[in-house]
């Protein structure tokens, strides 16, 4: 047996410090790996984000009495026409807006420019090149642009997404009798696992249903008050408020930036005052009310 006078080893013989930096090198390796297998793992997370979104519709419809081989096709018909419609709506307004990237940034910057110089005639005197080094406003239009452009990227590969989740959403019928076959006491598993299961599905649903009236209003909001590509923002505010917290700060910033451009100070006030608005009413009325304390779901976990 190993001494062991200063307890700085475990039964195993390594240290916790060896064992935090073994861990925290795979860590960094299962990430660049992930990095590197992006064009592989994206289109197979967004099939299973699909299938679990779409799981219960398929369940539905075979309770109906439709035969599942039946089901999925009609279910994987809706998300076409989903994918379709939504594709249509924001496909020519990310155009016009990536065209007219760079006028918008030139703006933006003569607008900064002019509000470091109201600043600087109150006695506080900023160079524009130290706000450059720590914030370019511009860098937030382009966000936008590439994240829709992203998921764009990702939908070329539409034909391999609706293989996977067919396939995924076949499985999901016969994975109790696999795990029962797997395991040797499949029923506490298949407990754990219906609980997170059903946790997820509802988040997700709750989620889509109130990130869609979000998007909604924000529309709403951005065509009452003139803002350029207004359904482009709201399609933004819909994706962007899947990410707890602080993922409808980020959808904002970029109308926000744009009435600025368009408007001036002013306007963009109350841009940012509407934001506001709808996303405490959104995230903190209604969304909890819908939610409940009961889900159990980590933010981390969300976050993921």
């Amino acid at each position: 047996m190993m001494n062991n006078p200063g307890g700085l080893t475990s039964h195993s013989g390594v240290s916790p410090a060896v064992r935090f930096l073994v861990v925290g090198a795979a860590f960094v390796v299962v990430v660049a790996g992930l990095k590197v297998a992006a064009a592989v793992v994206n289109p197979f997370l967004l099939s299973l984000f699909i299938t679990i979104f779409c799981a219960p519709l398929v369940a539905f419809l075979v309770e109906k009495g439709i035969p599942n081989g039946l089901a999925i096709p009609i279910v994987i018909v809706g998300i076409l026409s989903i994918g379709g419609l939504m594709g249509a709506l924001v496909g020519q307004s990310l155009n016009d807006f990536s065209s007219q990237l760079p006028v918008y940034e030139a703006s933006l910057r003569e607008r900064m420019k002019e509000i470091l110089s109201l600043v600087s005639q109150q006695g506080v005197t900023i160079a524009p090149e130290k706000i450059s080094e720590f914030f370019d406003p511009a860098v937030a239009m382009r966000l936008a642009a590439s994240t829709l452009s992203g998921l764009g990227s990702v939908l070329t590969n539409l034909f391999l997404i609706l293989i996977t989740v067919m396939f995924m959403l076949a499985e999901a019928q016969n994975f109790p009798v696999k795990l029962r076959a797997a395991l040797a006491q499949p029923e506490v598993s298949l407990n754990r696992f219906a609980v997170f299961s059903k946790g997820v599905k509802s988040y997700l649903l709750i989620k889509t249903i109130v990130s869609a009236v979000t998007g909604l209003l924000v529309v709403l909001l951005l065509w009452i008050l003139g803002i350029d590509f207004p359904i482009l923002w709201g399609m933004v505010a819909f994706m962007m408020n899947f990410i707890p917290n602080i993922g409808s700060i980020l959808a904002a910033i970029p109308a926000v930036l744009l009435a600025l451009i368009q408007f001036g100070l002013v306007k963009t006030l109350i841009v940012m005052g509407g934001y506001a608005a709808i996303n405490i009413f959104m995230g903190n009325v209604i969304e909890p009310r819908f939610m409940g304390k009961g889900l159990g779901l980590s933010t981390l976990v969300v976050v993921l």
